[in-house]
């Protein structure tokens, strides 16, 4: 084939943003359908952004002979369908996380990548920053030593700003959950990215309860998906690490960054789409954290991530492969689910150690009498 013709399921704001621009700038892609639940929404779009066609039934796109692969950028519920309605027509997929909304949906979607003998790729944005690739790699030389740690920061207010609507990302129906889908799956799959397969979690999620406006009806309505999340982990090697993802929290000067700590030093690497891509380095002997070169310019503000993974996207079709230095497959997607599932669980089933108080035991009188006395 002389050219990949791709079809997009999915109008909102990503795809414009994202899924349709970024194909269309690859000089081996054509958008040629749009897919969404709303024809007029869709076909607007598809006007806008001079995609020939328009439809509402995914699945006849999928089916259709003049297609030769599929995105989809839709709300979470609908992914592990879609996904599968495509593979089943032998199309190749790139589909943006998470994978679906359970461990199980997100095997049975592997299994049908599998079977299908297509392309099966994750749209994980962060993998595609130069500060990340640079980061990993000098990790990997040893640069820092042996690592110990990981810790990545992710903060926001945008939850709670004056002006924020209520989405499909704060609807269960629709996403399933909130910060730890949207947030946490490209953060556990950072932490995958960088040290390899993570092997236990345990975490927590937090809803803030409060009503907003609605996106669509404009009626104020419920949030109902989580506003903040965190995880502990540890690798199959002993490394330890920890992320937090909010939008509900203010950032302390960085929105979101990843570090790396070994004995030597540690390594930093800003999280964007791209618009900040850089990567810092620290160790005991000079504690400011100092720039680091990056391999390619990362001072023009573009969102760069978002066409260099669309291009990845075609560029595996071509090769009947994915670069598996870089790219995601479905396979990386299940292992994010079921750390995404380790999290649920244990957030519902916290195994907190309660620590004595007075009263507790009858050493606990003596000890209040110390404490009134400052002795510890």
């Amino acid at each position: 084939m002389n050219k990949l013709r791709v079809g997009v399921i999915g109008t909102g704001a990503f795809a414009e943003a994202c899924h349709i621009p970024g194909l269309q700038s690859h000089p081996q892609a054509d958008v040629v359908a749009l897919c969404g639940r709303d024809y007029d929404r869709t076909r607007a779009m598809a006007q806008r952004l001079n995609v020939p066609e328009a439809t509402t039934d995914y699945e006849e796109l999928c089916a259709r002979n003049d297609i030769d692969a599929v995105t989809i950028v839709t709300p979470n519920v609908f992914h592990a369908r879609q996904t599968q309605a495509a593979l089943a027509a032998r199309k190749h997929v790139l589909c943006e996380k998470p994978l679906g909304i359970s461990a199980n949906e997100a095997v049975q979607v592997l299994l049908a990548a599998e079977q299908s003998q297509r392309i099966h790729q994750m749209a994980f944005t962060y993998r595609y920053l130069y500060g990340v690739q640079e980061l990993k790699r000098r990790v990997l030389r040893g640069d820092i030593g042996q690592p110990h740690y990981v810790r990545i920061q992710f903060d926001t207010w945008q939850g709670l700003h004056p002006d924020s609507l209520v989405g499909f990302r704060e609807k269960v129906s629709c996403a399933g959950a909130g910060v730890l889908y949207d947030v946490g799956s490209h953060l556990f799959d950072l932490a995958n990215f960088i040290l390899g397969p993570i092997e236990s979690v345990s975490g927590f999620t937090v809803l803030i309860p409060r009503e907003g406006i609605d996106s669509v009806s404009r009626h104020l309505t419920p949030v109902e998906t989580d506003d903040i999340a965190g995880a502990w982990f540890v690798y199959k090697n002993g490394v330890r690490g920890q992320w937090f993802a909010s939008r509900a929290t203010p950032c302390t000067g960085e929105k979101a960054y990843i570090e790396v700590i070994g004995r030597d030093g540690a390594l930093k690497a800003s999280l964007s789409r791209g618009s900040v891509d850089t990567l810092q380095v620290s160790s005991p002997a000079s504690p400011s954290w100092k720039a680091l070169p990056l391999q390619k310019p990362t001072s023009n503000d573009t969102q760069h991530c978002l066409q260099t993974m669309m291009h990845s996207f075609v560029d595996a079709c071509f090769r009947g492969e994915l670069d598996g230095e870089v790219d995601a497959s479905f396979y990386d997607g299940l292992l994010v689910q079921r750390a995404l599932a380790a999290v649920t669980e244990s957030s519902a089933h916290p195994g907190c150690v309660r620590l004595e108080s007075e009263g507790d035991n009858a050493e606990s009188g003596q000890f209040h009498a110390y404490a009134q006395r400052g002795i510890g």
